[in-house]
């Protein structure tokens, strides 16, 4: 399938228009109020735009408290590798994300205070409020254009990168558009904008006879069960669709460039040549935490990103080269892990994918130093657990309790709960006593109470399971949470682009600071870029795989609806 990419025009005009508005400082819905001017000032003027780059980092259900828990656990292993402790120097030490820190972000979706992905996301990627569990629609469930498909209708090569279902709420928000998060079937088919045979009834064979044009150039996560027909149970493609299309044979079909494996991936890095569109799924459902991730069997987020910057760079690099043009990427990358294991109240889980979060920071930040005309933009959706560095009535917490454990909550109650539902010769109490608690939670010294509570956690339901797994490390670690939810909290804001980057950049770097709206972030996200969302929403109503997009839910109040719906089904 052949890419055309439009030469995009820069305004002249416009880049001054923006310059003299963010002088002004201060006032964000000012600085944003270019692109509409620029759109009309690039239809005159006829220059070249200059390449511009943007890599926004979503960190799932990340506050400032999870911030200062990594921060404290590795100042705390540093302090401990120290001869002379007394010089404190390990306090000094930050994290890749706190010499970004510009500023804060408020959180509420339009029906409640305390957000869901869906909404945040959507506030993000349309520059709008909308309710909880909404996806790309307004809050009249009608399609609102998002910022990759703004960048895209510009000639953009857009690219999402995920640890959750590649139809998850976040990045689902950024290219789909349903009225509740949960149709991810449907989600599925409007990632490759999957339009079946008009002549053809049979799913079996629609398949076979549809075309698949991807809303994105490079897909990167998990949820391959989307993607294969209903009965594909096969231990790779276990599917979780409710029909028997066979999107992922759709799409190699049509030409897209389909993995699973993560040598597949490994080989893209050495490829002489690498062909978009990319489609890589690499589990049935969510990733692995990278607590349990079994480093040969799945990429983690640094892996997937780095391939994804590499292969977008060579991408627009190879059409500037063949067009004479000037067209650069929009990347979205998610931590989403970091947020499911806020939900299970999982404080090992949740550092670990925190530090893989910062190394791919790291990672983004290198590869803005070595391309000056590329911003970089952090921040989350939402806080998950409310979580608290130390509980009453002691002033203290031990990160040290966190740097043993080897496996996630998660993976010792699916076995925990395995065992309760068999006769092996294994007892439970002996396994939490012998393995669970020694080896997967490190916990050499447990008390009778404790042991007690994992073997109880076995006969749970999956989610009390792993709150109460979590519950056990999270005592001794002298952490507490207020929530298997999201919360309220305001969420951290950071922003980085080189010292030789151009005036752009620098100005862009500007509208990123003080305390913001995500609708403010994401319309400065579209004002870096030079897009239009509202050309965007026009061409995404126009669009076949988006006219199907909503038999709308039972209830006519979309947004109260969502707004009540348990945490559960709330991520």
């Amino acid at each position: 399938m052949k890419y055309i990419h439009h030469r995009c025009r820069f305004p002249t005009a416009a880049s001054a228009i923006l310059v003299l508005l963010l002088a002004l400082g201060g006032n964000h819905e000012l600085a944003l109020a270019a692109p509409a001017d620029a759109a009309a000032a690039g239809a005159t003027q006829g220059h070249l735009q200059p390449k511009r780059n943007l890599i926004f980092m979503i960190s799932d259900g990340f506050g400032q408290t999870s911030e200062a828990m990594a921060r404290g656990f590795v100042q705390q292993q540093q302090q401990r590798n120290q001869q002379n402790q007394k010089q404190y120097g390990y306090s000094q030490w930050t994290s890749a994300l706190d010499s970004l820190l510009v500023g804060s972000v408020r959180t509420r979706s339009s029906d409640t205070w305390v957000t869901d992905s869906a909404a945040g996301a959507t506030a993000y990627s349309c520059a709008q409020k909308t309710y909880n569990g909404a996806i790309g629609v307004d809050e009249g469930g009608r399609p609102c254009g998002t910022v990759l498909e703004a960048a895209r209708l510009r000639g953009y090569l857009t690219g999402l990168v995920t640890t959750a279902r590649i139809t998850h709420a976040t990045p689902a928000a950024f290219a789909a558009h349903v009225v509740d998060r949960d149709m991810e079937d449907l989600i599925a088919q409007q990632l490759l904008q999957f339009a079946p045979s008009a002549n053809n009834n049979n799913n079996k064979t629609a398949a076979a006879a549809s075309t698949v044009a991807p809303a994105v150039d490079l897909m990167l996560g998990g949820g391959l069960c989307h993607f294969v027909p209903n009965g594909a149970n096969s231990e790779k493609n276990q599917s979780c669709r409710a029909d028997s299309l066979d999107l992922w044979q759709a799409a190699r079909q049509s030409g897209v460039t389909t993995i699973t494996q993560k040598q597949e991936l490994d080989a893209l890095a050495t490829a002489a040549s690498r062909k978009l569109p990319l489609l890589g799924l690499f589990a049935p459902g969510h990733m692995a935490y990278e607590i349990d991730r079994a480093r040969t069997a799945q990429p983690s987020l640094l892996e997937m990103t780095t391939s994804a910057l590499q292969i977008l760079h060579d991408a627009t690099t190879a059409v500037n080269n063949n067009s004479n043009s000037s067209s650069g990427f929009f990347l979205m990358i998610e931590g989403a892990r970091i947020d499911m294991a806020g939900h299970d109240n999982d404080p090992a889980a949740h550092l670990r994918d925190i530090l893989e979060y910062w190394r791919t920071v790291d990672a983004a930040r290198s590869f803005v130093d070595a391309h000056p005309d590329t911003l970089l933009v952090s921040t989350s959706d939402h806080e998950t657990g409310g979580m608290a560095l130390g509980i009453d009535p002691e002033y203290l917490w031990n990160p040290q309790v966190l740097d043993p454990v080897a496996r996630s909550a998660e993976s010792v109650c699916a076995r925990l709960r395995a065992m309760s539902d068999d006769d092996g010769d294994q007892s439970v109490d002996d396994y939490v006593a012998e393995t669970v608690l020694p080896k997967h939670l490190g916990i050499r010294n447990a008390t009778d109470a404790e042991v007690d509570t994992v073997v109880g956690a076995a006969g749970m339901d999956s989610k009390r399971c792993k709150r109460t797994v979590g519950g056990v490390v999270s005592k001794r670690a002298h952490i507490g949470w207020s929530t298997g939810g999201h919360t309220g909290a305001d969420v951290g804001l950071y922003a980085y682009g080189s010292s030789n980057g151009s005036q752009l950049q620098q100005d862009a770097l500007r509208m990123f600071r003080g305390n913001m709206d995500n609708t403010q972030v994401g319309r400065a996200l579209a004002a870096y870029l030079d897009v239009s969302l509202e050309d965007a929403t026009k061409a995404v109503v126009r669009r076949p795989s988006t006219l199907a997009l909503a038999k709308r839910r039972p209830d006519t109040n979309l947004a109260s609806a969502s707004a009540n719906k348990p945490y559960a089904d709330h991520n």
